[in-house]
Parts: structure tokens; sequence; C-alpha cells
């Protein structure tokens, strides 16, 4: 087969699209006649005709030069290896671009704000990864007319853009226990300044062990990753994640370099970390439940923690920062945490917390600096 040229284009809608969704007419189609297993039964799912699904999937097969579906009288349909591994490969693809696909949906829904109307708040959050954020923009903009122009990086390049003016919001996490000599304390500290950075309760969420389904190496914690020589995928450096990673094997008396897998690439979300034990390239990867249970698999909760977003005193009072925190405290906030596996509403949501009150690791000397 020729190589073939990608070519990308997106449309406006409806949809409630989110994450690593994409529409593509050759993908839908594989997707319908794996879970379907004939034309008939896509033609009643889609409520399309036969001659059109017929006529698709021939004309796929036309421009790829490839069979794309086997056929077995008295059985159903099934996708061709070279469909199967396709149909794997643009998932795994997109589920690795997730972060940039938001960011892209974000700065586009941003243009259509300002075009339509000028006067709605816009406020650039950039945040360490997560599922339920999101649904925070979409209950910002629905509830109190705030677009949040999320876009997606690691905790530590999060802290680093406020810093620099790139952001108005960032978003970062941090196990709720964590102690003043851990390498949370060692990495955050220097980005968060008392008096400086003002902290905002945003939820709580669940990390452990995205492993596949049924847990068949018994992994309960780091100790069994690295004593089964588990195949583990990270998350990239600079992550919170990562971070994590580092923390619970630094409880446990362990060295990242222990594990399998620690020279191997690198995963830049969650959802990229569950797709990777989903497909069998992994045996184990850290990362939230809700990711785990998105792709049907085993999930060892090992750490709850604090997800936080982060403003500086000067925008603590502007107009967008003030609805943002409305938008936290308020119910429909709370139920969309309760909806999803893994989240609870943080304590205090929306409400201002002290360096010192949030991160009990933040310690600092009186007199050499304001208050927390």
């Amino acid at each position: 087969m020729a190589a073939r040229d990608i070519q990308l284009q997106y449309t406006f809608g409806d949809s409630g699209q989110r994450g690593a969704d994409v529409a593509n007419p050759l993908f839908d189609l594989l997707t319908a006649l794996r879970d379907h297993g004939s034309i008939q039964q896509v033609v009643r799912a889609s409520g399309a005709s036969y001659r059109h699904v017929w006529g698709q999937l021939k004309h796929w097969e036309a421009v790829l030069e490839q069979p794309l579906v086997v056929w077995t009288q008295g059985q159903p349909a099934r996708l061709t290896g070279f469909a199967q591994r396709l149909l794997w490969a643009e998932a795994r693809a997109r589920t690795r671009l997730t972060p940039h696909i938001e960011a892209l949906r974000a700065e586009l829904e941003r243009v259509m704000v300002e075009a339509l109307d000028g006067s709605q708040q816009v406020l650039p959050v950039l945040a360490s990864h997560d599922l339920a954020l999101p649904y925070l923009r979409e209950i910002a903009s629905a509830a109190v007319g705030l677009h949040l122009d999320l876009r997606f990086a690691g905790s530590m390049d999060a802290l680093r853009a406020l810093a620099e003016g790139r952001c108005a919001v960032a978003g970062f996490h941090v196990p709720v226990l964590a102690h003043s000599g851990s390498v949370f304390a060692r990495a955050l500290k220097p980005l968060l300044k008392p008096g400086r950075h003002k902290l905002i309760a945003c939820l709580r969420r669940t990390q452990g062990l995205i492993v596949a389904p049924g847990n068949p190496l018994g992994l309960t914690g780091f100790d069994d990753v690295v004593l089964r020589a588990a195949r583990f995928v990270h998350r990239q450096p600079g992550s919170g994640t990562r971070l994590l990673t580092q923390y619970l094997l630094h409880e446990r008396g362990l060295q990242i370099a222990a594990l399998n897998g620690a020279d191997g690439a690198s995963e830049h979300s969650h959802i990229a970390v569950a797709a990777a034990v989903a497909v069998g390239d992994a045996d184990a990867g850290l990362g939230i439940e809700a990711a785990a249970h998105q792709f049907g698999l085993g999930f060892v909760p090992l750490v709850a923690e604090d997800y936080f977003l982060v403003c500086l005193h000067d925008a603590l009072d502007s107009p967008g920062v003030i609805l943002l925190r409305s938008v936290l405290s308020g119910t429909r906030w709370a139920s969309a945490l309760a909806a999803l596996v893994g989240y609870a509403n943080a304590p205090a949501s929306g409400e201002v917390l002290a360096l010192t009150r949030a991160l009990p690791w933040w310690r600092f000397r009186q007199g050499k600096g304001g208050g927390a």
C-alpha cells in the first residue's frame, strides 16, 4: 500500500466531545462493525442506509488498498488483522495526544467566544492533566458565562507558566499527607511563595496502579511492581504523577531505577498510561482511577491527593477568578465529581487556602517573608 497523507479537519457542533474524542468516518465505521458484527446491525444503530454503509466500506478499502472485513457465512463479520491494528493504533495515538487535542478545542472555543460575545470573561488555565477539569469548563460556561481557556501540562510546568505570565491560573496536585522531606516539597516549594501565590481548593481524587483486568500479576503496590519486574509505564518528567511515583517509591525505600521500564518512553496523560496497559505494552502504570475505569482495567488504590488551583495574589479579586471560585463552591461541580469514579469534592472547595494549611510540608521562617 502506498503511503497516505493524513489530512485533519474540524467542524462545529453540539456533540459534547471531550478528551481524545475525534470524529473520523473511517474509524467510526470500523468501530461500529467491530461492535455490531454486521452491516445490518450498523444500519439499525446508525440510521444510515445499507447502501451508504456498504459504499463507505468499499470506498475505504479502495483508498487503503487493503480488505477491512472478513466475511464468513453464518458468523459475525470480523475486522481483518490490518483493520484491527489500524483501529488500535489510531486510538492509541489519540489517547497520547489528549492534552494537545483539548488545548486545540480550548483555543478554538476561546476564538468563538470572543467572536460571538466579547464581553464574556475568559480565564487562561494551564493545569496538570485531569479528567474532571473539562467538566468544570462546561459548568463554568453554562452557569456563570466564564470561559476557561484550559490547557494541560505537568504540575511544575504549569506553576512555571503562572510565574512567567503565560496563564492566569495553574493546576497541580499533591498527596494529602506528603511530609516535609518529600520530593514534592523539594520540587514545588521553590515555585510557591507565601503572599504571592493563592491556593484555591478544587477536588480530591485517588491515584494508584492501573493494571490489566483482574490484576493477573497480583500487584498491591510498588514493592510488587519491583519484585515481579512488572513492565511499568511512566508519566513525563515535570508531571505531578512522576513526582508521585518517586514519592511512593521513596516511602518503600526504593529507587525509580528499580522499575522495569524506568528507561522507557513516558506518557503525557492518565488515559495514555491506561491505553498502554490496555494494549499490552505495559503491565502497570500510576494514574487516576477514572482512567482505569474508562478502559475497563483493574485499579489498585494507593493514595488520595488534593488537586489545587493557584493564582497570583493580584489576580485573586479579578472577575474571572471570582466566578471560578463561585463555580467550585457550587452544587453542580460537587455533583459532577460525585458522578466520576475515584473523585470527591475537596474540603472547602472554592475557598482560598493558606499554603501552610493546604500543604503541611510548606514551612517558612517568620520574619523572612510575608504570611502564607
